[in-house]
């Protein structure tokens, strides 16, 4: 039994965070799911990366500017396309685990992060065209998206709800999902077959608070020590503290409630789990954050590092009063939680947003090239 079908028998799905056409064409994908591979993740960044990092695309791309298609056109045909091939690729997976796992995510236009009824509109379209049970739409946690993400699951779309670094936010995030399964309910609509994950951001907060610890550490003041003791660990301070927060929510009477008409947990996911400083152990947010009811979306370098040389045991729920107790450190320190969080969330949205933007003119100079080569 691999690791990662041990790591299922505790309650964490590990999905790929990975997509291109040549890794699922090719068999690739198919040997990871045979290794326990639960599901798949995407994002701007992901996809840019595959399209013009790679000829996989070129012929389709090619075909699609010659009948007139806009750049955005394309890269709409290509993605559906790959996220189409990984999600029949992974039914079984999804029909088998009675649709807890087999899921690809696709996000809507990070442009949209900040328009609620946009992002609800896309989430909708792109539903409808991947036309796919075992997909997930991905909307960002703004404060926009908030209100979308409710819709979204009342209208009996999954949502894997994306860019979630603050507690308070996460809350927000839970809130959302379950008035929206609230309001299927009080339309007497089924909400059994509805699955929805809340990526909660971890290696992102790490590298952003070390960069406050190291210049406070290098100041040698009366604070140095105490930041000394706290680098590399306010991350997965934060994620254990989110896995608590979710406990709360769907421990509550609330939730029992509607548990009872088939409501499914929304599953946190531990997403930006690739480790980003080379002194932190490379199964890091791995490791420290194997609980139940949990995913985690790692990259290939990641999943195999694990494979290798992780532990498989229950991690999740441990030192709590510790975590607390760093997240009390860091505000004696006079760093805010808040403002990091909030400027965490912004970078995200920002970095998805440029990602789509250098894809969609890469494909837009590319569509140009070919129409003056036929003129």
């Amino acid at each position: 039994m691999t690791k990662l079908f041990e790591l299922a028998m505790l309650g964490q799905s590990v999905w790929l965070d990975y997509i291109q056409r040549g890794f699922i064409n090719s068999g690739e994908l198919q040997k990871l799911i045979e290794l326990g591979v639960r599901g798949m993740t995407s994002n701007p960044t992901i996809f840019e990366k595959a399209i013009t990092g790679s000829d996989y695309y070129d012929s389709d791309l090619q075909q699609l500017a010659a009948q007139g298609n806009s750049a955005i056109e394309i890269y709409e045909v290509l993605a559906i396309d790959d996220i189409r091939h990984a999600a029949d690729r992974l039914r079984p997976v999804y029909d088998s685990s009675q649709k807890a796992d087999g899921y690809v995510s696709l996000e809507v236009n990070p442009g949209l992060a900040n328009d609620t009824q946009g992002t609800q509109v896309e989430a909708e379209r792109l539903w409808a065209q991947v036309n796919r049970p075992n997909l997930m739409i991905k909307i960002p946690a703004t404060k926009a998206g908030l209100p979308a993400i409710t819709e979204t699951i009342a209208r009996g779309i999954n949502v894997n709800v994306t860019l979630i670094f603050s507690l308070e936010r996460y809350t927000e995030v839970m809130e959302s999902y379950l008035k929206g399964i609230e309001k299927r309910l009080d339309n007497h609509q089924p909400v059994d077959y509805i699955a929805s994950v809340a990526s909660f951001f971890v290696s992102r907060v790490d590298s952003k608070v070390d960069k406050f610890l190291e210049a406070l550490i290098m100041a040698e003041g009366p604070q140095s020590e105490l930041a000394a003791q706290m680098v590399g660990r306010l991350a997965v301070a934060n994620a254990r503290l989110a896995y608590q927060d979710f406990r709360r929510v769907f421990e509550s009477q609330r939730f029992k409630n509607l548990s009872s008409h088939g409501t499914r947990y929304q599953r946190p996911l531990w997403a930006s789990t690739s480790t980003k400083n080379p002194r932190y152990s490379d199964i890091l947010y791995v490791q420290e954050l194997i609980g139940a009811h949990t995913v985690n979306t790692l990259p290939q370098n990641t999943l195999e590092a694990f494979q290798d040389h992780g532990v498989v045991e229950l991690t999740i729920e441990d030192e709590i009063e510790n975590a607390r107790q760093q997240m009390q450190a860091l505000a004696e320190l006079g760093i805010s939680y808040e403002q990091i969080t909030l400027e965490l969330e912004q970078e995200g949205v920002g970095a998805f947003a440029k990602s789509f933007t250098d894809l969609i003119d890469s494909i837009e100079r590319k569509r140009q090239a070919l129409a003056e080569k036929h003129e």
